[in-house]
């Protein structure tokens, strides 16, 4: 059966995004944002802050596992955070050389390492070595930097390092998000290694996902702005269906519940502006699917009050449950 998860996201797919989209959606396990390591290993309370899942047996809300993702070049660090990130319940460890920020890229973190096979190397071993054997280590790439001179080193890299999968997305840093994904390039990387390769990149529907499946020769999938879009896509995917399988009733209760989820954006700590403003970001999102979200969109631009952005949503719920 094909797996499906949760990509990590940097700003988006935050604990309450987390909480939320594993709810609507059919995921197999979803991964967190990075967490940065570079010469100390952090505090409990650092894990727990962006993985407050480690305090529910390393799941969601809806059971869904939580993957700890770590990023950094500081091999031995790495290791001995993922000790921690282990001992505190992680069910997983991934390992990020992916992220094409430039802060990050700049600090030896992220994509910029995949010019650097062996370092690669390094890190992925020391990180397999230091975690217990049933605790999987896994690692998410790009096709590379700048260009794709390094591709399957990389890949031999975390296999022969012992990762026990490897996700792929399918552009270079240079390449960033901007269409197309190049799925095809997945192929020649699924057939050179024995471990499992995961297919990312520009996935937004079912249509999309099998186009994926065909060209990449990968079954399993990582889907991230698309799932964000469409909270129901997992099931889109699964039902074979090209249509939204949720009403947007089932898709207003799960805007209630993110305006109501405070603490769950950081912490109690977190201000009314940023729930506001992440849920608008959101919100914008969806409304390149659902009409229903677009004209919603246009109310909720110029509220400057989370409350009222709160007892909006209660008065269209309303509305709809009464049509």
């Amino acid at each position: 059966m094909v797996k499906l998860i949760l990509a990590p996201m940097e700003g988006l797919t935050d604990p309450l995004m987390r909480n939320l989209l594993t709810s609507a959606g059919d995921f197999d396990w979803c991964v967190t944002e990075f967490i940065r390591i570079t010469d100390t290993v952090l505090p409990d309370s650092s894990f727990y802050l962006l993985c407050p899942e480690l305090e529910n047996g390393g799941k969601t809300a809806a059971g869904t596992p939580v993957h700890v993702q770590l990023l950094g070049s500081n091999a031995e660090m790495l290791a001995a955070n993922a000790i921690r990130a282990a001992s505190l319940g992680a069910p997983a460890i991934d390992l990020n050389f992916g992220c094409p920020a430039k802060t990050v890229n700049r600090h030896r973190g992220g994509s910029v390492l995949l010019d650097e096979p062996e370092v690669i190397y390094q890190v992925v071993k020391a990180v397999r070595d230091a975690v217990p054997a049933e605790i999987p280590v896994s690692a998410k790439m790009r096709l590379g930097y700048m260009d794709r001179n390094f591709t399957l080193e990389n890949a031999h890299a975390i296999e022969d390092a012992g990762a026990n999968w490897l996700t792929v997305h399918a552009r270079t840093k240079a390449e960033g998000y901007k269409p197309p994904a190049f799925w095809d390039q997945l192929r020649p990387i699924r057939d050179a290694i024995n471990i499992n390769v995961i297919a990312n990149g520009e996935i937004w529907n079912n249509a999309d996902a099998k186009q994926c499946q065909v060209e990449s020769g990968c079954e399993d999938l990582m889907i991230g702005r698309g799932a964000v879009m469409t909270p129901d896509i997992t099931h889109c995917i699964r039902k074979d269906s090209e249509s939204a399988i949720m009403t947007w009733s089932e898709l207003l209760q799960l805007q209630r519940r993110f305006l109501e989820g405070r603490t769950l954006l950081y912490g109690p700590k977190t201000t009314e502006s940023r729930v506001l403003g992440r849920y608008k970001q959101w919100l914008a999102m969806m409304s390149t699917h659902y009409d229903e979200a677009k004209e919603l969109w246009i109310k909720v631009k110029v509220i400057r009050v989370l409350e009222e952005a709160q007892n909006l949503i209660k008065t269209e719920t309303r509305d709809w449950e009464q049509r």
